[in-house]
């Protein structure tokens, strides 16, 4: 599409808009209560009953990663863990009527503020350059830059991503690191920017608890919670990532396994760095505009 016919008034970039005024609000509002001793479960109960009562929805589960962890944990039905003397990563996103705001961002109680700032330095570096016609390239080469200038690494099997309708990852990829061939931003193109840096070694592998779904096809299964579970995520998640703890069915991690077996649903296991190191990440969604961007997370 040519950049004149781009309207950026239209409906689905208002909802963007508001989606990303939550968000903010939400993101805020829970970081301030993350401290040693608070619950997990609280926690990302709160932020979710939040972003419900300001008029949105949660477009995933929020995330919160500790220590070596950088994406895809969240609490389960029955947590009781909390916060100690770590790194923590509050993700959080908002939909309104599908359409989405991503956001992230470190609290740092272990002790290791640089990390945090790494990465938040990094983005801050990345919205600076962006405008229509970069190339996604050029901005992984900044991220990777600042992120390399505080001495650490960034998580580079990690990206940024396109928001979509109902969809929370799509094109294009927004590298943390410099690739030789990336992809042109355009006017109206609507992306989450999330560098991840790292005193590891910089590449994230998978870990063994899933405690986050989506919807990979539509299907049939005979079991009544199986069947009840379905049609709760086919109406109300749609595409959108959920967590077990959302299923209003009995026995839910049962009837999740039986959608799963049958490649109904696919899990997403915790992703994290090796053992004893750290990751912080920061992340806002932006809107490609004329003369440069709009950040709708601020």
């Amino acid at each position: 599409m040519a950049e004149s016919e781009v309207d950026l008034t239209a409906e689905k970039y208002e909802k963007h808009r508001e989606a990303g005024e939550i968000l903010s609000q939400v993101r805020t509002e829970t970081a301030e209560r993350v401290e040693v001793g608070a619950s997990h479960l609280e926690i990302a109960q709160y932020a979710e009953d939040r972003i419900r009562e300001l008029g949105g929805k949660p477009a995933f589960p929020v995330n919160i990663s500790i220590d070596e962890e950088a994406a895809h944990a969240t609490p389960s039905i029955d947590d009781e863990e909390t916060f100690g003397e770590e790194m923590i990563n509050l993700d959080i996103g908002v939909h309104i009527d599908g359409w989405l705001a991503d956001t992230a961002i470190t609290v740092d109680l272990s002790g290791n503020p640089e990390l945090a700032e790494a990465s938040e330095q990094a983005l801050e570096a990345a919205i600076d350059i962006i405008e229509p016609g970069v190339d996604t390239g050029d901005i992984g080469a900044e991220i990777e830059d600042v992120i390399n200038g505080y001495g650490y690494n960034p998580v580079v099997n990690l990206t940024g991503h396109g928001l979509g309708h109902w969809e929370q990852h799509t094109s294009p990829n927004i590298p943390n690191r410099a690739v030789s061939q990336g992809t042109t931003l355009e006017v109206g193109d609507v992306v989450a920017i999330e560098p991840f840096a790292t005193d590891g070694g910089g590449k994230v592998t998978e870990g063994a608890s899933e405690e986050i779904f989506s919807l990979e096809r539509e299907g049939s299964v005979r079991n009544r919670q199986a069947r009840d579970a379905l049609e709760q995520i086919t109406e109300e998640f749609r595409t959108l990532p959920f967590a077990t703890r959302w299923l209003e069915t009995d026995r839910a991690e049962m009837a999740l396994r039986r959608l799963k077996r049958n490649n109904i649903v696919h899990g997403y296991p915790v992703l994290k760095e090796d053992d004893g190191y750290l990751v912080s990440q920061k992340e806002h969604t932006v809107i490609i505009t004329e003369d440069g961007c709009e950040v709708t997370t601020l």
